[in-house]
């Protein structure tokens, strides 16, 4: 088992920034055993998307909306994946979820931070 614990949301400006910070915790075995981790977002009335995931080597992929914007960060040794969020639009307003992949495609879930980009 995996815990996922997400923060860093708020309420911010278009244009300004945010960094969401997640953190897995659990058993020796099951944090050696994490492949990938990243961020989704689920906007009001519409399905969870990808925003970015990145790899245990440090691999990261990113949504086409966000490339150029956000960059996904991971400290293997704090078991923390962070996504810095730059110029913000107001199409970016979500829960954000964070995302963690053990091998063999096993995958938890935070709860969820909500981000509202507004004026």
């Amino acid at each position: 088992q995996v815990q996922v614990v997400e923060s860093g949301g708020g309420l911010v400006q278009p244009g300004g920034s945010l960094r969401l910070s997640c953190v897995a915790s659990g058993s020796i075995f099951s944090i050696l055993s994490i492949y990938s981790m990243g961020w989704y977002r689920q906007a009001p009335g519409k399905q969870r998307d990808l925003v970015a995931t990145i790899t245990s080597g440090g691999t990261p992929n990113y949504a086409d909306s966000v490339k150029g914007r956000f960059t996904i960060s991971r400290d293997n040794a704090k078991n923390t994946v962070y996504l810095q969020m730059n110029t913000l639009k107001p199409e970016d307003t979500a829960v954000y979820y964070c995302n963690v992949v053990q091998l063999g495609s096993v995958n938890y879930w935070g709860k969820g931070t909500l981000v509202t980009v507004s004026s």
